[in-house]
């Protein structure tokens, strides 16, 4: 029989918490538990009668992987552990909806298994420190987008405020035509990213263009400090966004066609 301690090591989750279709959990201090009966009960174990006792199993998804847990009312924390996201802390769990945009779980709220629709979820890591005196990272992305802004060779930053997730690129730049020859952009990182699209751009300082002719669909968003310009430009049903394809990278280069496109409008 596993002990308590045994569950507390992270290994040991790793190794037999996504295996839940082959180990029944049990106890009143493992996460996975509903019921007050102690310890692990093994599903090759018999019981009075020869027959194993009959235990329900709830399929789930986390981000791309799949698990079948005994329990119909997990808390956010039971389901980042089981995703082998530790420490817990450092993540974010998002419920995914068949419809709508994914829900934030705060991490020791329960989710009822049993309602329709509770079976998908996404985390986000969340980075939970600072570099002193360096650029702000205050939250994780997926490494491909990491990399690549890394090999940008341009100063960014991932900022949270009032729980909103941005990456700002600094000086990035822009086509002839405009009063400023490069500007810093930044994005909004929605919840359940990068299943979930990239919307639109900011800019700072507002762009304009020389020959005098007004930019569409613009509006004014003040985020950290200054009054950016968003441009409202949305992807279309002929361009939309794909899953496990676009990302950082590729929303940049429709933004610099958007810049490149305002001066082919009739």
């Amino acid at each position: 029989m596993l002990t308590n301690k045994a569950f507390a090591d992270s290994e040991t989750q790793k190794n037999i918490l996504p295996s839940a279709v082959r180990v029944r959990l049990a106890g009143p201090h493992h996460p996975l538990s509903d019921t007050p009966t102690q310890g692990v009960a093994i599903m090759n174990d018999k019981v009075e009668g020869g027959r194993p006792p009959k235990v329900k199993f709830y399929k789930i998804q986390i981000d791309k992987d799949h698990f079948e847990i005994p329990t119909a009312l997990p808390t956010a924390r039971d389901l980042l552990i089981l995703a082998g996201k530790s420490p817990p802390e450092h993540f974010a769990l998002y419920l995914k909806p068949p419809r709508g945009t994914p829900v934030r779980i705060e991490l020791d709220a329960k989710i009822d298994l049993r309602e329709p629709g509770r079976e998908r979820f996404v985390t986000l890591p969340l980075d939970q420190t600072e570099g002193l005196g360096g650029d702000r990272r205050e939250f994780d992305l997926p490494a491909e987008d990491r990399d690549w802004l890394d090999a940008l060779g341009k100063r960014y930053e991932m900022v949270r405020e009032n729980g909103t997730l941005r990456v700002v690129i600094y000086g990035m730049g822009v086509p002839s035509g405009y009063n400023e020859t490069s500007v810093d952009v930044n994005v909004r990182i929605e919840p359940g990213y990068p299943d979930v699209q990239i919307d639109m751009a900011y800019f700072h300082p507002p762009l304009a263009r020389l020959d005098g002719r007004a930019i569409g669909a613009l509006c004014s968003d003040d985020f950290d400090g200054k009054r950016w310009q968003r441009w409202s430009r949305h992807r279309t049903a002929i361009n939309p966004w794909r899953p496990g394809i676009d990302n950082l990278s590729t929303h940049f280069a429709l933004v610099e066609s958007w810049l490149v496109r305002e001066f082919n409008k009739g």
